[in-house]
């Protein structure tokens, strides 16, 4: 009888090692349809709650992306985690080709500590509706890029908060009024846009790449990073 009650007692035990160890081994991507993307990055307001990175390399990203992906190799993200490190409790989506760089990238994030990640369907894999070629940037890498004086710059807010303070070298524009300035910006150098959110920016930076210019778009705005350098 002992024995039998030792038997069952090893046996719970390791019954609940083993749902233990299943639990704490639990993966923590999840696996995003193309058609749940696209609905994701054609609404401004669902986007906001969702961080794309693009894994593949920056000449694949450059022939046309997703909207709103920001470009990092899997072949760097694990070098550059601290440019993303505050996001590690947003939706995190990666994005690649066919699936398979953005999967292990996503198993490199879950590495680091990132909670909601999502590996999406591949851009050869999905007939993707907001395919661009805008590139998309951080407001860090906005104020850096800007410190510069190497590219043109559009703050594509309302007039009256531009004359309250822009970023240096800034003209304004609307994505109505932009093609009246082209005159304004010379085609041989990338135009960085920026607005409150990101939304407004990339309309203008749309315009601007249809027109021949290398456009760059800043995901993050006056209302989302409070670091930039304004100027009246």
């Amino acid at each position: 009888m002992n024995k039998f009650k030792l038997c069952l007692a090893l046996l719970l035990g390791c019954v609940l090692v083993t749902s233990c160890t299943e639990d704490n081994s639990k993966s923590k991507i999840n696996q995003m349809t193309g058609e749940a993307l696209d609905k994701i990055m054609n609404d401004k307001k669902e986007k906001e709650k969702y961080f794309v990175i693009d894994v593949r390399e920056p000449d694949e990203y450059a022939e046309g992306h997703v909207r709103y992906a920001v470009n990092i190799s899997v072949n760097e993200i694990e070098n550059r985690i601290a440019e993303i490190e505050d996001l590690k409790d947003k939706n995190v989506v990666t994005i690649c080709r066919s699936g398979k760089r953005s999967q292990k990238a996503a198993e490199i994030l879950e590495k680091h500590g990132f909670n909601k990640i999502y590996n999406a369907r591949g851009v050869s894999e999905y007939n993707y509706t907001t395919l661009t070629k805008v590139a998309n940037i951080r407001g860090k890498t906005l104020q850096e890029l800007a410190d510069t004086g190497l590219y043109s710059i559009v703050d594509a807010r309302d007039e009256k908060d531009y004359t309250a303070g822009h970023l240096q070298g800034a003209i304004h524009a609307s994505a109505d009024t932009v093609e009246s300035k082209f005159a304004e910006l010379p085609s041989d150098k990338a135009v960085i846009t920026y607005c409150y959110s990101g939304n407004r920016s990339f309309d203008v930076a749309e315009k601007l790449a249809a027109a021949g210019y290398t456009a760059i778009n800043s995901l993050d705005g006056t209302k989302e990073y409070g670091e930039f350098k304004l100027i009246k």
